[in-house]
């Protein structure tokens, strides 16, 4: 059911979602799994103590760049626990 849905969004032109559930509830793995299936690369940023706005812009711009430039297939994947700074949210909004 959920992977399927996912599938559809990721085959839509510019498809993006919005995933929301309590913790544990597999968001991540189906979203995984739904980019294996429909063969798109996976990109999720990796926060370590010292990742500030300055790594994030670079993860952003290499994530925008494989979409865009390479034209690749891309799941951008950004879970709550990632946003170590709300310039992040506004960011991925804008």
């Amino acid at each position: 059911g959920h992977v399927c849905r996912i599938s559809r969004v990721l085959r839509q032109p510019s498809g993006n979602a919005l995933l929301l559930g309590v913790g544990g509830s597999g968001r991540q793995s189906l979203t995984r799994l739904a980019a294996f299936i429909a063969d798109f690369n996976v990109f999720q940023i990796e926060i370590t103590k010292n990742y500030r706005t300055i790594e994030w812009r670079e993860d952003l711009k290499t994530v925008l760049k494989m979409a865009g430039y390479e034209q690749q297939q891309v799941v951008f994947l950004f879970v709550d626990t990632q946003i170590a700074d709300e310039i992040f949210l506004e960011n991925v909004n804008n």
